[in-house]
């Protein structure tokens, strides 16, 4: 199902809903589908065809989402760019993608225009918003563009969208996902516009970033009205689900953690907000249950996934964020507020071991999953494409055990793990241990090379705001919640821990800020 059939199912069925909200602009399902043929229309007359990338640089905007669905109407390759980039990041994805027409955002205009000249590929810069400069106007091209419906010939498995990775390590690789990739999940788990259900859907999470990505097909296929804002401020997305009395979010656990702690959080009315799905980074204990607390009106879910399986292959669902019953049921449902859930129907996840055998219920090793929505390989890069995909499987680097009732829970990522006299140890359950601790607000685990041990554990912790932080006292309440291999042997304070734009921790940022070695061991 091509990409573009999800919008004309629910201008048919909804045409006179909003389907999005942009600041002083609102759009209705039908308008949407209109602007989308003109925008088609008008990028095929600048020379695009079936299988040419087109590229977009800018923040959340109604005109990100018109692109996505345009270029899918023209069999064309939606290229999101990550608009926190620096211009060397930049010119390396757009010549890796090779975009014919490149979106940008007035602010990113001065950057495109410094890397220029070592780009080729790109014959028009379309601008959004303000004077084009020297480029097209996003305006003009709309509105100078037949209406003419254009109807897609793409399969299922041809590309749809090339997604960049955070990129963590090195330069990003361009994840490759078919139509199918997207139709796989939301024909599994959405339900189809309703005309007697509304809802609206705030969006925040960047768009090149695949949850993102997926909310935005999910709403419109769904007929929800998305509520955009550009990109995240606590306040301001506060204001706008207050004003809209937004049903829906997606976030990260640490844009949940900044509305919670900010000083405004109890003078708005949030009350409207029905269902709050989080993930792409590990949510702490602490967080969530201070949420399900904060906001006893909505239903949590914990959505896990990456690029590379185009979003959610596990969920825990709302029931299992219910902290209520008799004491042994709410234990139960505290450990599984740690756990990445089960795998969604669309997808089967395994846990294996280095040879790639299935693994026991208890054990640790990698999860990998195997559906027709997993991404088709990394664009141009065929040995680290064989090298995640085998037989048939997507290893996704992430380590993780499975419990007797069937869920998933994280022991952190492959690279990241510490290997320490011949013990492994994973540093996010080292990490849930720190959170857990009164005085200290954020902590992250990295193993630091030593000749004796191989790897001994550092302890990098962000202390509560008022609070003080003994070395001693923090390895010793690890040494009372852990075994004692486990425990820090050294604790580093720090005012903040490094992040991707999505709130995960950088750890190979903080192996370079904090490699000095380790004194003598105990």
């Amino acid at each position: 199902m091509n990409i573009t059939e999800f919008l004309t199912i629910s201008a048919a069925i909804v045409p006179d809903r909003p389907g999005m909200v942009f600041e002083d602009r609102s759009t209705t399902f039908e308008q949407l589908q209109t602007r989308v043929n003109k925008l088609a229309n008008g990028m095929a007359d600048l020379g695009v065809g079936a299988e040419d990338r087109v590229a977009f640089l800018h923040v959340n905007t109604d005109h990100y989402i018109e692109a996505l669905f345009a270029t899918s109407k023209l069999d064309a390759v939606f290229v999101p760019l990550n608009f926190r980039a620096r211009g060397e990041e930049l010119s390396y994805m757009i010549n890796d993608s090779t975009p014919k027409v490149l979106f940008v955002g007035p602010r990113y205009v001065d950057m495109v225009k410094s890397f220029a000249d070592g780009i080729e590929s790109v014959k028009h810069v379309i601008v959004m918003e303000g004077e084009p400069q020297d480029f097209l106007a996003y305006d003009n091209v709309v509105t100078e563009a037949s209406d003419d419906e254009r109807f897609p010939e793409s399969a299922d498995d041809d590309l749809a969208v090339i997604m960049f990775t955070a990129g963590t390590t090195g330069f990003p690789k361009g994840v490759m996902l078919s139509h199918e990739s997207f139709s796989s999940y939301i024909l599994s788990n959405v339900t189809p516009a309703d005309p007697d259900i509304e809802e609206r859907n705030i969006l925040t999470v960047p768009l090149y970033h695949i949850a993102g990505m997926q909310a935005v097909v999910s709403a419109v296929y769904a007929g929800r009205t998305l509520i955009i804002q550009r990109q995240f401020d606590a306040l301001g997305w506060m204001k706008l689900v207050e004003q809209h009395q937004v049903d829906r979010a997606m976030m990260v656990p640490t844009m949940l953690k900044l509305l919670m702690d900010h000083e405004e959080f109890h003078t708005h009315d949030l009350s409207s907000l029905q269902v709050i799905t989080y993930g792409a980074a590990p949510m702490p204990l602490e967080v969530i249950k201070r949420a399900i607390q904060e906001l006893p009106n909505a239903h949590f879910i914990n959505a896990f996934g990456q690029t590379e399986t185009a979003a959610t292959i596990t969920m825990l669902p709302p029931e299992d964020h219910d902290l209520t019953g008799t004491p042994e049921e709410i234990e139960r449902k505290l450990k599984r507020l740690s756990s990445i859930g089960k795998p969604l129907v669309d997808v089967d996840v395994q846990i294996v071991d280095e040879d790639g055998e299935q693994l026991a219920v208890g054990e640790t090793g990698e999860i990998v999953a195997s559906g027709a929505r997993l991404m088709k390989g990394y664009w141009h890069m065929e040995a680290a494409t064989a090298e995640a995909i085998r037989g048939g499987w997507l290893y996704t680097g992430d380590l993780g055990y499975m419990d007797p009732d069937g869920y998933i829970f994280l022991s952190g990522r492959a690279k990241d793990f510490i290997k320490r006299g011949g013990e492994m140890i994973s540093p996010e359950e080292v990490e849930q241990v720190l959170q857990s601790h009164p005085a200290i607000d954020e902590a992250a685990i990295i193993g630091i090379p030593d000749l004796d041990w191989g790897e001994r554990v550092r302890a990098i912790v962000v202390a509560k705001r008022g609070q003080t932080v003994e070395e001693a006292e923090v390895i010793e309440y690890c040494r009372q919640h852990l075994a004692s291999y486990k425990k820090p042997e050294s604790v580093v304070l720090t005012d903040e821990l490094p992040r991707n734009p999505l709130g995960k921790v950088l750890k190979r940022v903080l192996r370079e800020q904090f490699d000095a070695p380790i004194g003598a061991a105990d």
